[in-house]
């Protein structure tokens, strides 16, 4: 399997912080559904972060095709990242002021390097159907439980049929059934559209479906 995402080298840390992240090498293939587990502080949501361009190394590379991320300008990072990668936050980041549909084309609103069309609006109604959320578009942030919260901040991440989805614990706020529903729709769209999933969890109920499983704690060092 080729490898769509590679990090070679990788030193980060902290300011003010005991903690360190190295990582010699590690790669993801493409259209691979990847699960990262182990202990809280290891640095899992750093690696998503990494991925993402949110933050970058001290040194090393993080390669996406042939793009090199650490290399890029802020808002050369963040433009590669509303195009290409569909981030699932653990603490959802949604928008108080705006209503759910507001905060499923938040990206749309804020980024000129994606397009905004008719087929936009027909994803998100069949994204937040598949969801259960569908009828509750016109609902603000505060009238949700965290469950809903969550499957809102899914369905942005999918919005733009990303090449690459990274998911900080998806299922983190869920109850059974809607935890199915919501690895059904991540893996459905791995296969349908031929991307790169990367889910960290701490829910070893749900790694079943997962194709490759990493334990983060061999990166991590105090």
């Amino acid at each position: 399997m080729n490898s769509l995402i590679k990090l070679e080298n990788i030193y980060f840390e902290y300011p003010d912080s005991q903690f360190r992240l190295t990582i010699d090498s590690l790669s993801f293939g493409n259209s691979s559904k990847t699960a990262i587990v182990g202990t809280s502080g290891y640095g899992k949501t750093t690696l998503l972060n990494l991925i993402a361009g949110i933050i970058s190394p001290f040194r090393g590379e993080v390669r996406i095709n042939e793009t090199r991320i650490n290399e890029l300008s802020d808002s050369a990072r963040r433009n590669f990242r509303i195009q290409n990668i569909g981030f699932v936050f653990q603490d959802f980041k949604l928008i108080p002021y705006l209503n759910l549909l507001d905060n499923v084309l938040l990206p749309y609103r804020i980024n000129d390097s994606i397009s905004f069309t008719g087929d936009t609006i027909d994803r998100v109604h069949e994204i937040s159907g598949q969801l259960g959320i569908g009828d509750k578009l016109k609902k603000f942030p505060a009238k949700l439980s965290q469950g809903e919260k969550q499957r809102v901040a899914i369905c942005r991440a999918l919005i733009n049929d990303p090449q690459i989805i990274l998911a900080d614990e998806p299922t983190g706020n869920l109850d059974p059934q809607n935890k199915k529903r919501i690895m059904d729709l991540l893996f459905h769209t791995v296969d349908r559209y031929g991307a790169t999933l990367i889910t960290v969890t701490h829910d070893h109920d749900m790694l079943s479906g997962f194709e490759e499983i990493v334990d983060f704690k061999q990166y991590h060092s105090a």
